[in-house]
């Protein structure tokens, strides 16, 4: 993952996010589909998590086996859309730390402001993933990706559904450092910010708000 940019091409992941990209998918159906992929992509953004060794005995023998090493993961969910991804990732690593960012946009500065924090403990010894289904105009990814540094964050990687050419050139601008794992890179911002061809507003979908 050395890239800045990591477009997961699987046929799996591809397949379920044309299912929620579908305007007739249902609330239900997208927040079951937004859970599997979110899965199928957490494979991706662990894929270099530290291994130490531990001796165990299995039924045979006695034998020395990899397991994860060093602090517990902290998984950080950018309100609110990012709550959809939370229990993905926490159904493949039930011992992550869970931290949220709350931000909203200003209407008049069109800057992101921040209503909420709350992280795990010693940061800065944890691989932190910040997770949020859309990467838009990066403006509220980099505000929050900001906070979890100032917060002690080394180690960051950022997750997300859908990314915007746009939001990843603010994001690499912003925070150089921080890889960005996404199911797909779309062709553009409207003039709303919202990602075209894209799947609407991700938090509405998700909660069956408008």
């Amino acid at each position: 993952m050395s890239d800045h940019l990591t477009v997961v091409d699987h046929p799996l992941v591809q397949h379920k996010l044309t299912l929620m990209r579908d305007k007739g998918t249902s609330t239900a159906e997208f927040r079951r589909l937004l859970h599997e992929i979110t899965q199928l992509l957490a494979y991706e953004i662990t894929r270099e998590m530290p291994l130490t060794t531990t001796t165990i005995d299995t039924p045979m023998e006695e034998m020395v086996a990899p397991i994860l090493a060093g602090k517990k993961l902290a998984l950080v969910s950018i309100l609110r859309a990012g709550n959809g991804m939370l229990d993905g990732v926490l159904e493949l690593v039930p011992s992550a730390r869970v931290g949220f960012v709350g931000l909203y946009r200003d209407e008049e500065t069109l800057q992101p402001v921040q209503y909420y924090f709350k992280a795990p403990k010693e940061l800065n010894d944890r691989l932190v993933i910040a997770v949020d289904p859309m990467l838009a105009t990066g403006n509220s990814s980099a505000a929050a990706i900001d906070l979890l540094k100032e917060a002690g964050a080394t180690n960051i990687r950022f997750l997300c559904l859908l990314a915007a050419p746009e939001g990843v050139a603010r994001m690499k601008e912003a925070h150089p450092d921080v890889p960005i794992v996404t199911a797909s890179l779309d062709r553009e911002l409207n003039e709303k910010g919202y990602i075209m061809p894209g799947l609407g507003d991700a938090g509405d979908r998700m909660f069956g708000t408008k």
